[in-house]
């Protein structure tokens, strides 16, 4: 499987779709009455957790990738490691489209700022969309903390030392296999 890093553009299409429909959304709360403007306590809340879990998922695949294989003592596995891998695009790209959506919405709420109601709209809207915002963030370095190191290749001057000092070894240690046995040979034939 072949991954690669999410383009930055993609998270400015998802901001901007996210304030497009932010914006038709609060619009269409001001012509029918229908109450979807702002965002419950919970919301920040649960955004706040998600991105913590995330960071920290993140933080493990990044410490599993770097460690020596032999020093490894982590409970990440690849499967693992993928899994987090999707979980920080999805955080980003969903951080990238909420932040739009909550801004979209502070745009047409701060005009009624001096309703209570509105009021309290903004203040969630802005409180959520920096979350949001972090959430994008956070999204993107967990990704990018979930690349593996640079893999030498068989062509790396690395690569090609260690199997010629491989082949230095076997070969020494096949002459002096060679050499204790012509020794013992020469023992058994004497008498």
């Amino acid at each position: 499987m072949i991954n690669r890093r999410t383009p930055w553009w993609y998270f400015l299409v998802a901001l901007g779709l996210g304030l497009f429909l932010g914006i038709v959304f609060a619009k269409s709360d001001e012509i029918t009455g229908l109450s979807l403007v702002g965002a419950p306590w919970i919301v920040a809340i649960l955004l706040i957790a998600l991105g913590a879990i995330v960071l920290i998922l993140a933080l493990h695949v990044h410490q599993y990738a770097t460690t020596d294989p032999a020093r490894r003592r982590s409970w990440i596995d690849p499967t693992k490691a993928v899994y987090t891998l999707v979980l920080c695009k999805a955080l980003g790209m969903a951080g990238a489209g909420l932040a739009g959506w909550y801004c979209g919405q502070l745009l047409l709420t701060l005009a009624h700022f001096d309703a209570p109601f509105y009021r309290d709209a903004s203040i969630q809207c802005v409180v959520t969309a920096l979350i949001c915002l972090a959430d994008m963030v956070i999204g993107i370095v967990g990704e990018w903390l979930c690349q593996l190191p640079p893999n030498d290749g068989p062509e790396s001057p690395k690569i090609k030392a260690a199997k010629r000092l491989e082949r230095q070894r076997k070969i020494a240690a096949g002459s002096l296999g060679r050499r204790s046995d012509a020794g013992t040979m020469g023992k058994d034939s004497d008498r």
